[in-house]
């Protein structure tokens, strides 16, 4: 009984170590988000899509500091052009290391907040390009020790100028993230010189 104890605990903290391995100072964050994915299959119906690449650098354990790049899309049949949003900024991530907040093996709870320069133009009824800000919670789940899917509820809005001085909006993102060890892009680097 003790052994099978004791070979519980080694499991338990092991899988501790491999989730917050990927997390920790010096690591890079490289993935995107896919927002607000709409097909129509009605004649009129939009068709949609919200695409956010990301790279962030851990600059301490659990926190991460980066850039994002935003491009949506949103076009109508016969409408005779296509909404079109962006976006370009700096974010940030906090992600959670209390036990009893991320239930899940294998899965951390974060935080996201981003500021940048960004825009929203519509066909025929007018746009908002401006400051944009966003932030929210989010959980990453980690199918490998570097690969993380999640999920973000994220609000985003924009204060500018344009036909309408502000815009809002509450966005569930899905993801992808790629989470890079320090020590494997120094041998990469390496290796190439």
């Amino acid at each position: 009984m003790k052994r099978k104890l004791l070979t519980l605990a080694a499991v338990l903290i092991a899988g501790i170590g491999v989730s917050q391995a990927q997390i920790q100072k010096g690591n890079v964050l490289v993935g995107g988000n896919l927002s607000n994915l709409s097909l129509g299959l009605n004649s009129g119906s939009p068709f949609s899509f919200n695409l956010t690449p990301k790279a962030a650098w851990f600059v301490r354990d659990n926190m991460a500091l980066g850039a994002y790049v935003n491009f949506g899309l949103e076009t109508y049949k016969g409408k005779g052009g296509s909404d079109v949003s962006y976006g370009v900024g700096a974010l940030g991530r906090y992600y959670a290391n209390d036990a009893s907040i991320n239930l899940l093996k294998h899965s951390r709870f974060f935080l996201e907040a981003n500021v940048g320069i960004e825009g929203e133009n519509y066909v025929g009824s007018g746009s908002t390009n401006g400051l944009g800000i966003g932030f929210g919670p989010g959980i990453a789940y980690f199918i490998t020790p570097n690969i993380g899917l999640e999920t973000l509820l994220k609000y985003n809005g924009i204060v500018g100028f344009g036909d309408r001085v502000t815009s809002h909006a509450l966005n569930l993102n899905i993801g992808f993230q790629i989470y890079l060890p320090s020590s494997r892009i120094k041998s990469t680097i390496d290796r190439e010189r």
